[in-house]
């Protein structure tokens, strides 16, 4: 049985043609639809095959959720197909075959159990131990031949996907970019092919999906957090707008020297009455919220809503440089946070020079992060008529 929905046929094809190979890596550029095209595969299998066992994957729990959880949740109820759920155990049943969903957090939490298909998404978040590990759990008695497949950017040539898989063992792997996607707006469009004119890197990254060099890196002082302190000096909000590209709203919760993140916020399409709504539920209306300053109009209704909302200090380098006087801590459910901030890069110049200015893209928490940090202590709401 087959899902009657509109795939993408370069990865429907190469599906087809490597169903018979263990390992398989899809990486490529932002956009071009290789993790849309995996869950199509997976739940392709899990229709027409019996009583298989799926393992889908991410580093953290919260990560696997706001995704490949999310993304099969849709594809279900979208087109109508039955299945059992577990939600304290994140477990799926699909035609008696199980589905489970386990962060890799904590390697523990796989072992002694065995699979016949594996996929971890967002594979450059995994240690190169973390991916052994898969291996040795991809190794259920099956009728047909066990896979692990593993979907990503390709940020770094020197990352161990690359030197420690595709460059040593035997692999299917496919390059793709978001030509590929007959899906994508016009507006995301022109973003990547932007790129070309912004940063070298960052194009072949996530425009033409070829392997990139990781360096110039803005920020090496963070980590990843479980939860906030029990006491903390002070807490604000930094929020960034966004319509196309997301809205991102963060909480930051200041102790001394150390800042605590937490992404709460980080949609796409968004009108500003959504995001009250959203305000509402998430933020306390005594706290200030520093927003960016070149949407005064938005700032204004938000305030006339009752949000302590002040327009944001957006001098980009006075920013970055206050965010380095803190040793930041991200909560592990900020995965858009997190994500952003590996790859969050001083821009180049055709000639490689470095510039003093961040790369524009992927980089909505950022600023959300840089507002509130920068903001806190001169505030412009003195300039800025409510």
């Amino acid at each position: 049985m087959r899902i009657e929905i509109q795939t993408i046929d370069e990865f429907g094809n190469f599906f087809l043609e490597n169903e018979n190979s263990e390992i398989l890596l899809l990486y490529g550029g932002a956009g071009s639809g290789k993790s849309y095209s995996t869950a199509i595969w997976l739940l392709e299998k899990a229709l027409k095959e019996r009583n298989k066992r799926f393992l889908i994957t991410r580093k953290t729990l919260p990560s696997l959720k706001v995704s490949c959880l999310q993304l099969f949740r849709e594809l279900l109820s979208k087109y109508n197909l039955s299945y059992e759920f577990n939600k304290s155990e994140l477990e799926m049943v699909i035609n008696t075959n199980q589905i489970l969903f386990k962060s890799l957090d904590n390697a523990d939490k796989i072992k002694s159990a065995e699979f016949n298909y594996i996929w971890a998404e967002e594979a450059t978040e995994l240690t190169h131990q973390d991916y052994l590990q898969l291996r040795l759990r991809l190794r259920r008695k099956n009728d047909l031949n066990n896979q692990i497949i593993a979907t990503f950017n390709p940020i770094d040539q020197f990352h161990w996907l690359k030197t420690k898989v595709l460059d040593r063992e035997k692999v299917s792997s496919f390059q793709s970019n978001y030509k590929m996607n007959p899906f994508l707006s016009r507006e995301y469009i022109e973003q990547l092919e932007g790129l070309a004119e912004v940063d070298e890197n960052y194009y072949r990254i996530y425009a033409l999906g070829e392997w990139g060099v990781l360096q110039n890196l803005i920020y090496s002082n963070w980590d990843v957090v479980n939860d906030f302190p029990e006491n903390y000096d002070e807490v604000i909000y930094g929020l960034d707008f966004g319509y196309v590209n997301p809205t991102a709203l963060v909480e930051v919760r200041i102790k001394e020297n150390e800042a605590w993140i937490q992404e709460l916020i980080y949609q796409s399409h968004l009108t500003n009455s959504d995001l009250i709504e959203l305000l509402k539920s998430r933020v306390s209306k005594d706290t200030p919220i520093y927003a960016d300053s070149a949407e005064p109009q938005r700032i204004d209704e938000i305030y006339k809503a009752g949000f302590n909302i002040y327009p944001a200090n957006k001098d980009i380098k006075f920013g970055i440089n206050k965010v380095k006087e803190y040793k930041l801590h991200i909560l592990e459910d900020s995965t858009n946070t997190i994500k952003e901030i590996r790859s969050y890069k001083w821009r180049e110049d055709k000639e490689g020079r470095i510039l003093e200015e961040p790369v524009k893209f992927n980089d909505h928490a950022m600023d959300a992060m840089r507002y509130a940090v920068a903001s806190k202590e001169n505030s412009l709401v003195d300039a800025f008529i409510l």
